[in-house]
C-alpha cells in the first residue's frame, strides 16, 4: 500500500526504531523487509550514524542476518540515480560539486560503516564462504528455473529456511561468524538447489556492498582491509566451484535478456567482476590477483626485457596473494576465451581484465596476457565472430588499446592474425563505425606510433614499423585528420559525459604531438579547410574552442585528478596544459591558436559555453 509505506517513510522516528527491532531475532526478517519497502519510498536518505547503539546493533547480526542487512545498506552507500541523462554530463556534475561542497550522506554512511569493529573482516568472511555442497550437486540450479521470478528476493528464501527450521531451537552460543546457514543439520533437509542459490544471493549483497566502498572515498583504507582479511585468494577458491560453475548449454543465458536480476547467479557474476575492475584500477593491489608462480613469472619477463620490476610488483606482500595452480586473473582469462559469442558477460569480463592493465603502462603485465592468447581473442571477437554488440565492442577496443601501447610485441601479433585485406578492413569498419567506442584504441596507436618512430636504430621496431598495416595506416596524415575531424564534430560541451570526453582527450594527443613536431599550424589549418568544404565555417573550430575552454576548467580544478591522463599517454601534464593554453591563445597573429583560423565573420567565442 503505496500511500501507507510513504506516510511511514516521512517518520524519522519510526524508520530509527525500526532498525532496533532488528536486534531481535523472531523480529529480525519482517523487519528487514519492511525497512526495505520503506526505504525504497523514502525521499531523503537516512543517515546510519542516527540509528541507535549502530556498531552494536551490527556486532550483534550472526552472518545470515548480516548478509540481509547489506541488501538494506545498498541503499544507504549509493547516490541515488535521478535517471534523466541531462544530470550524467559533465557541465551538470561539475555544477553539483560547486553547490555540495560537503561530503554527500551516502559518503558520510559509508564512513559510518568502516568505523563499525570488525564489519569489513565479516564482509570477506561471507563473501569468501564455501557452501557445504554434496556430489554432483553442479548442475542442480538447473531445477529452479521454474521459479527464479518468484523467489528473487534473498528475504523470502530466509523466510523459507525460518519455517523449516521453527519447530527447533537455535543454540544460544552460536558463534556469530558461523551460523545456521552452514552448521545446522536442519539445513540439509532443504534441496541442495536451493542452499546454493540461498548463498549466491548472499554473496551478491555482500559483493554490492564491497563494490561500492571500493569506490568511495575511502578507497585506500578500504584496500588495505581488504588485503589483510585475503578477500581475493577467498574468491579464487570459489572460483570453479561457485562462482564460474560448469553449466550445461542449456543455462548459458536466463531467458532473452541476459543481466536479467531474476537470476541469482547471473546477478552473482556481474557483481563478482565489477568487484575485481574496482580492485585492480589504478592499484598496486592488482597484484593480489596472481600466484606465486606467476609473480614469478612477472619479474623474469622484466628480466628477459632489461627493464626494472615494476614498484608495485616487489612490494607486494606474498602471504596475501592467490594460492593453488591459477590466480584469480588467470582464472578468469581461461573463461573469458571460453565464453559464447552472445553474452554480455564479455563486457564485464573485458572490463575486469582491462582494469589490470590500466594506469602506468607495464611491458611486463602486457606479455603476461599476451603469453596466453589474450590479443588473439580479442581480434577474433572484433573481426570474425560477428559480435554487434556496441558496449561489448568499446571493452574489446579499451581493452586491446592497453594491451598494444608502446609493445612492439603485440603489433607484431596484430599483423600476424589480421593477415589479410579483408581482414583489416573488417577491422577499421569496426573502429570508424563509432569512434565513441573505439577512440581509446585509436589513441593507444597514434601514442605507440609516435614512440616508434624514435626508435628507429633497433632492428624489430624498424620491421614492424614498416610491414605492420596498423601502423601504416595511421602514419598517413590524411587518416589522422580524418579521425581528428570525427572526433571533434562528434561532442560538445552540452553533450560531454564520463563516456565521451574521451574522444576530446583524443583529439588533444593529436595536437600535442603535431605540437611536438612544429606541425600544430598545419593541422589547424587543415580543419578549417574541411569546414569550408563543409561548408560550415566557423562551425568546428568555435565547437573545438568551447571543447578547450571546457577542458581547462574541468581538469585544472583542485579536485581532478590529472595523473589518470599523465599516466595513460606518458605526456607530463604541464604540456597537456600548455597546448590547451596555446590553443586558446587570444592572439591572432599566433600560427598556433584556434582563434586565427576562424574568419571574424564567423567568430563565436565571446558565448559562455554553459549558456544552453
Amino acid at each position: 500500500m503505496e500511500g501507507v509505506t510513504k506516510s511511514l517513510a516521512s517518520r524519522d522516528d519510526f524508520v530509527m526504531f525500526l532498525f532496533t527491532l532488528m536486534s531481535n531475532k523472531k523480529t529480525f526478517l519482517q523487519t528487514a523487509t519492511l525497512i526495505e519497502d520503506i526505504l525504497g519510498v523514502r525521499k531523503e536518505m537516512i543517515q546510519l550514524e542516527g540509528i541507535p547503539n549502530l556498531p552494536s546493533l551490527v556486532q550483534s547480526f550472526n552472518q545470515q542476518q548480516l548478509a540481509n542487512f547489506c541488501r538494506i545498506l545498498s541503499v544507504t552507500i549509493t547516490e541515488p540515480d535521478l535517471g534523466n541523462d541531462d544530470k550524467h554530463t559533465l557541465l551538470a556534475k561539475n555544477a553539483q560539486q560547486k553547490t555540495n561542497l560537503c561530503p554527500s550522506h551516502s559518503e558520510v554512511n559509508q564512513v559510518a560503516l568502516l568505523n563499525i569493529p570488525g564489519f569489513i573482516e565479516r564482509l570477506c568472511k561471507l563473501a569468501t564462504r564455501k557452501v557445504s555442497e554434496a556430489s554432483g550437486a553442479s548442475s542442480l540450479l538447473l531445477e529452479l528455473q521454474d521459479w527464479y521470478t518468484l523467489l528473487d528476493n534473498a528475504l523470502v528464501l530466509d523466510a523459507l529456511m525460518q519455517m523449516a527450521t521453527e519447530d527447533a531451537e537455535q543454540s544460544s552460543t552460536e558463534s556469530p561468524d558461523e551460523s545456521s546457514l552452514v552448521t545446522s543439520p536442519l539445513r540439509h533437509s532443504l534441496p541442495q538447489s536451493m542452499k546454493i542459490v540461498h548463498e549466491i544471493m548472499y554473496k551478491v549483497e555482500v559483493l554490492y556492498v564491497l563494490c561500492v566502498l571500493l569506490i568511495g572515498r575511502q578507497r585506500n583504507q578500504v584496500h588495505r582491509m581488504l588485503a589483510e582479511f585475503k578477500l581475493i585468494p577467498g574468491l579464487n577458491n570459489l572460483f570453479d566451484k561457485l562462482i564460474w560453475r560448469k553449466q550445461t548449454s542449456t543455462h548459458v543465458l536466463h531467458g532473452q535478456n541476459q543481466n536479467c536480476d531474476c537470476s541469482p547467479e547471473i546477478s552473482f557474476k556481474i557483481q563478482f567482476l565489477r568487484l575485481l575492475q574496482s580492485f585492480s584500477d589504478h592499484h598496486e593491489n592488482k597484484y593480489l590477483l596472481l600466484n606465486a608462480q606467476e609473480l614469478n613469472e612477472l619479474s623474469a619477463i622484466s628480466l628477459k626485457a632489461n627493464i626494472p620490476e615494476v614498484e608495485a610488483l616487489v612490494n607486494t606482500d606474498r602471504n596475501l596473494i592467490c594460492d593453488g595452480k591459477k590466480g584469480l586473473l588467470t582464472r578468469l582469462l581461461s573463461v573469458m576465451k571460453k565464453e559464447p559469442a552472445e553474452s554480455s558477460f564479455r563486457f564485464w569480463q573485458a572490463r575486469a581484465v582491462e582494469s589490470f592493465l590500466r594506469g602506468s603502462t607495464s611491458y611486463a603485465d602486457q606479455v603476461f596476457l599476451l603469453k596466453r592468447g589474450l590479443l588473439e581473442h580479442i581480434l577474433f571477437c572484433i573481426i570474425d565472430s560477428g559480435c554487434k554488440s556496441r558496449d561489448v565492442l568499446q571493452s574489446y577496443f579499451d581493452l586491446l588499446g592497453e594491451l598494444m601501447k608502446f609493445n612492439i610485441d603485440s603489433f607484431k601479433r596484430f599483423n600476424k592474425y589480421v593477415n589479410t585485406e579483408e581482414k583489416f578492413q573488417t577491422f577499421m569498419t569496426q573502429i570508424n563505425s563509432s569512434l565513441v567506442d573505439s577512440n581509446m584504441l585509436v589513441r593507444c596507436i597514434i601514442l605507440s606510433l609516435d614512440r616508434f618512430e624514435s626508435q628507429t636504430d633497433d632492428v624489430r621496431v624498424a620491421e614492424v614499423l614498416s610491414e605492420c598495416s596498423l601502423l601504416s595506416y595511421m602514419v598517413r596524415v590524411e587518416n589522422r585528420l580524418t579521425i581528428l575531424f570525427k572526433l571533434v564534430n562528434i561532442i560538445n560541451v552540452q553533450t560531454l559525459t564520463q563516456e565521451n570526453v574521451s574522444c576530446l582527450n583524443t583529439s588533444l594527443v593529436v595536437l600535442m604531438l603535431a605540437r611536438r613536431r612544429g606541425k600544430l599550424s598545419f593541422y589547424l589549418n587543415a580543419l578549417r579547410e574541411k569546414e569550408y568544404t563543409e561548408k560550415y565555417p566557423g562551425c568546428l573550430l568555435n565547437n573545438f574552442h568551447n571543447l578547450l575552454r571546457f577542458w581547462q576548467r574541468h581538469y585544472l580544478n583542485k579536485d581532478k585528478d590529472s595523473t589518470c591522463l599523465e599516466n595513460s599517454s606518458c605526456i607530463l601534464f604541464t604540456y597537456w596544459k600548455e597546448t590547451v593554453s596555446v590553443l586558446l591563445d587570444s592572439d591572432r597573429t599566433s600560427l598556433c591558436a584556434i582563434a586565427s583560423y576562424i574568419d571574424e565573420a564567423y567568430m563565436d567565442l565571446g558565448r559562455d559555453f554553459l549558456e544552453v
